[in-house]
């Protein structure tokens, strides 16, 4: 049974030689099947990674095109609230400023308007007066002197009268 024991033992040994050397072989076949594979593996992850970041940026644009659209709309909507707020606002004030009897700026307007021809007026008549100013004081120095009354003398008190009477 020695020499049976032996012999199995050699098959043995060498079936185990052959088995790691398959193993080996198998190993090897795996990492240049791995390295094949994997050139081929990473281009497509690569074209996968491009189709998808092509994808997520469309999806951006769009996403972005839609925030866009929304804050265009806000933006809108909160300067036609402002407006009437503010138009609201205009005619309370105004409305209380009428009530103070304060003018408008209308009626300011027409007023310096006003006062703006009536001082143009008044200055042309100015001039005008100014023209006829010296003959006008020759008239009037004449007949001044001729209007003028005789200056009264101051009587006599009647004490004075009375007592030269007496002597």
């Amino acid at each position: 049974m020695a020499k049976k024991s032996k012999k199995e033992k050699k098959d043995l040994q060498e079936d185990l030689k052959e088995s790691a050397n398959k193993i080996w072989l198998a190993g090897l076949g795996a990492l240049a099947a791995a390295e094949d594979e994997g050139s081929k593996m990473f281009r497509g992850l690569v074209e996968r990674g491009e189709a998808f970041e092509s994808r997520g940026k469309e999806t951006l644009e769009g996403v972005k095109e839609d925030v866009e659209g929304s804050v265009d709309k806000a933006k809108s909507d909160v300067g036609s609230v402002f407006d009437r707020i503010e138009s609201r606002v205009d005619e309370a004030v105004g409305t209380s400023l009428r009530r103070f009897g304060v003018p408008t700026r209308d009626e300011i307007a027409t007023l310096t308007r006003r006062v703006e021809e009536l001082t143009t007026h008044v200055e042309r008549l100015a001039v005008a007066t100014a023209a006829e100013a010296p003959a006008a004081k020759k008239t009037t120095t004449r007949r001044t002197a001729a209007k003028k009354p005789a200056a009264k003398k101051p009587a006599a008190s009647k004490s004075t009268a009375d007592t030269s009477a007496d002597k």
